[in-house]
């Protein structure tokens, strides 16, 4: 009879377009021509229902996985969870009304129906089996020869035979060794059951406090110090951080003070980097220029250096590129340079040359003399051809207030210049301007300013200037390295790669 096959485990194909199922058979309808599967797998997945019905014409393939042994049950109608959570191997029927049944051992999968498990994963269950569930296999078996001659089913040959084998002698086919390692791994990947996965989501947090991290990093620590080594991530390990022109490989220690005068200096300046500039005596610098100019440094260099250097700061102080560019030709900045008829003034007037040049208004003041020196005859000859503007009254410069005065008045010997009337003029006009004011080469600290400046300019070495000198600056004027050494300064320029550098006060 049919139900000599039930509790079978087959496996059924249907194709590529079912795929494969693998389930316990719980019915099987000759009529029909249909078998039913109990907690079926489809794919190696266990599906949602309960069970599935497959008629003969959709199946392709029928294969017995296993067929129940000796005295074991063929209906698995109240088929429960095994020990593992594995459902179609093992299953447990209550036993009948009468009380009557028996224990049998038998063995189920760690996984779920797949071909021929392997021996060695499966566990001893308990099954206790009703009496009235024994039964013969005549009828299945010729039912199984029906549809194989109908859908033209193929058969395992050592699954079981048609008629010469009893259900009672049959024994599940043991797989070749190429299967066995595939099932095995086929075990190992997919063998849980998926109702054994927690619902609970997992615990991060409260798992991440099990973690004691200052302890485990105290304990490397220990083992470094024992053991001298070092580790890399080491928590209370900073990185070093560099600046962008800072050197990481060790040099030599930094000497700070590079230029030693021959006296002592009565006022000492540093640069942004640190290195100490002395300021010098008048007569000093005087001697410093003479010796310079004896060996080609002419009066004329001199001059045309003093000009670039003042009017590259002038344009810096005027706003630089954001003030002096072609889109702002409406806010040409206008600059009043104040000269004296001495060699301050000759250099005022280069400067205002080259920022005239670099189109910014200049107004250069200076008073009519009946003779001028010929270095400023010169830079007048120059600056005429400029676009500058020459005015030689107090009443020719602006009254509303400009964007700089660059003040070239003072003069280190021609203290007399002071008590003429065109300087007061010119002092009372500058500081009711209200506009900031650049000194080139202010006299030194004795010597009283009428104008009290923002920024000065110092050439070569600074003179000992006092608080009115406001922020000093220092320029390059190209002396060579040599002619300091002449008199008797040991000269290491602070220049680096600028001609303009601040001064600081120490």
């Amino acid at each position: 009879m049919a139900t000599d096959w039930l509790g079978s485990i087959v496996s059924i194909n249907c194709g590529e377009s079912l795929g494969v199922y693998q389930g316990r058979v719980s019915a099987v309808d000759q009529v029909s021509q249909t078998i039913s599967l109990t907690r079926p797998f489809h794919n190696g997945v266990k599906c949602l229902v309960p069970e599935v019905t497959f008629r003969a014409r959709d199946i392709t393939e029928l294969k017995i996985l296993e067929i129940p042994g000796p005295g074991e049950s063929r209906q698995c109608g109240d088929l429960q969870q095994t020990e593992m959570g594995i459902p179609g191997v093992g299953c447990q029927v209550g036993p009948s009304q009468n009380g009557t049944g028996k224990v049998l051992k038998k063995p189920i999968s760690s996984s779920a129906p797949q071909n021929i498990p392997r021996r060695t994963d499966m566990k001893n269950q308990d099954i206790i089996i009703s009496p009235q569930q024994q039964c013969s296999k005549s009828y299945m078996d010729r039912h199984m020869e029906t549809l194989t001659q109908s859908k033209g089913f193929r058969r395992r040959h050592n699954s079981w035979s048609s008629s010469s084998r009893h259900p009672n002698q049959v024994t599940p086919k043991k797989s070749g060794l190429k299967n066995g390692q595939m099932k095995s791994k086929d075990d190992e990947c997919f063998g849980d059951d998926i109702d054994e996965i927690p619902d609970t989501d997992f615990d991060f947090e409260g798992n991440l406090a099990l973690f004691d991290k200052a302890a485990v990093f105290e304990e490397i620590e220990t083992y470094e110090r024992r053991s001298g080594t070092r580790s890399r991530g080491t928590p209370n390990e900073k990185p070093a951080r560099y600046r962008h022109d800072e050197n990481i490989l060790e040099s030599e220690p930094i000497v700070y003070r590079r230029i030693v005068v021959p006296q002592n200096a009565n006022k000492e300046f540093c640069t942004d980097s640190g290195l100490v500039v002395p300021s010098v005596s008048y007569e000093l610098h005087k001697k410093l220029l003479s010796v310079a100019e004896k060996h080609g440094l002419t009066l004329e260099r001199r001059l045309e250096m003093t000009g670039v250097c003042a009017s590259q700061m002038a344009l810096s102080l005027l706003g630089g590129p954001n003030r002096l560019n072609p889109k702002n030709v409406h806010q040409r900045p206008t600059v009043a340079l104040l000269c004296g008829p001495h060699v301050k003034g000759a250099q005022g007037i280069s400067c205002g040359r080259h920022l005239s040049n670099h189109d910014v208004h200049v107004i250069l003041f200076l008073p009519n003399f009946v003779k001028m020196l010929e270095s400023i005859t010169n830079e007048l000859n120059l600056f005429s051809k400029t676009q500058g503007q020459q005015v030689s009254s107090v009443k020719d410069l602006p009254d509303t207030p400009v964007d700089l005065v660059i003040n070239c008045l003072d003069c280190h010997e021609n203290a007399f210049l002071r008590d003429q009337p065109w300087y007061k003029a010119v002092v009372d006009w500058a500081n009711q301007n209200r506009a900031p004011v650049l000194s080139i080469d202010p006299p030194i600290n004795e010597m009283e300013q009428g104008i009290d400046a923002k920024w000065s300019l110092a050439l070569g070495l600074p003179l000992p200037l006092g608080e009115r000198a406001g922020r000093v600056y220092l320029c390059d004027i190209g002396i060579p390295q040599k002619v300091f050494q002449e008199v008797g300064i040991n000269y290491h320029s602070p220049f680096g790669c600028k001609f303009v550098i601040p001064l600081h006060s120490t």
